[in-house]
């Protein structure tokens, strides 16, 4: 069964560039593409007669009236939806991509995810959504609440798109990020893209050693790998890193070890989030 890019826009100031690295993903990984568009579920307007006063009659005529107003907030809403996804389709079109396959649900994000675990090889998102501001620092809710629950890779965008020529991989030598090193080897996504192996600690025989086998085992793999053992604050030197040789994509897994253990808020994963300026994908 082919498998899917999932991108998942809200028609927000992020939507075309998820669409555009959507795109992208899916052409090198020769995946279809689906746009999904997700309709808050909401709750239906009550009414109740506190004081007494108000005949029936009237409580039944002013209760049908809310539920009429409902049923139209819902059907507006799915309309809403389908032009953003019609919209998006388009912009994809034009870019010279396939027609991607477009879904609308009600519901929450992350329970409507799941439903493509099976066959989903890849998940695009914002970092920032409709309801976020636009102080660039702030990482969207959303995007926490998918990272706890997803198994799969999440490509997390930022401004506007830029074809990938070089990506970073934040190396830590746990179980992850040797996946990682794996998926770099194996997949499509990034064949003749420079990657950058990055590890932050102690220069000592065992680093190194870890650290240059996973430089041959992207070389082999036909990939041309610089590898690199840095000693110090990690966010700093990644931050740094990343602005001094240009790169496009930093690559880091939801858990490590060792300084890059913790995750999330207060994380080295947050604070790159938070202070990266490039699109990310988050590896579990």
């Amino acid at each position: 069964m082919k498998t899917n890019v999932l991108a998942c826009i809200d028609g927000s100031l992020h939507t075309a560039t998820v669409c555009d690295y959507a795109a992208w993903a899916s052409s090198r990984l020769g995946a279809s593409l689906v746009l999904l568009n997700i309709i808050p579920k909401s709750e239906p307007t009550l009414l109740f007669n506190i004081s007494g006063a108000a005949s029936l009659t009237l409580q039944d005529n002013v209760t049908q009236e809310l539920a009429d107003l409902d049923k139209k907030r819902e059907a507006l809403a799915k309309a809403h939806s389908r032009q953003i996804l019609d919209q998006a389709s388009l912009h994809i079109s034009d870019s010279g991509y396939p027609v991607p396959r477009t879904v609308q649900r009600v519901g929450r994000l992350v329970d409507e995810i799941e439903q493509y675990d099976d066959y989903c090889q890849l998940l695009v998102l914002g970092r920032q959504g409709a309801n976020d501001d636009e102080d660039a620092s702030r990482l969207g809710s959303h995007v926490e609440h998918v990272i706890r629950t997803t198994d799969k890779p999440l490509l997390l965008t930022w401004e506007r798109f830029k074809d990938p020529k070089k990506v970073m991989l934040a190396f830590d030598a746990s179980e992850t990020c040797r996946k990682g090193v794996d998926m770099l080897a194996s997949s499509t996504l990034f064949k003749g893209i420079e990657c950058h192996l990055v590890m932050v600690a102690d220069p000592d025989p065992q680093n190194l050693e870890q650290l240059e086998v996973a430089r041959l085992q992207l070389e082999v793999a036909g990939l041309k790998a610089v590898s690199a053992l840095l000693q110090g604050e990690v966010k700093k030197h990644l931050l740094n890193y990343q602005q001094q040789h240009d790169i496009d994509i930093v690559i880091m897994g939801a858990y490590g070890h060792s300084r890059i253990r913790q995750w999330l808020l207060g994380s080295i994963t947050d604070l790159m989030l938070q202070e990266s300026s490039c699109t990310l994908l988050i590896l579990k």
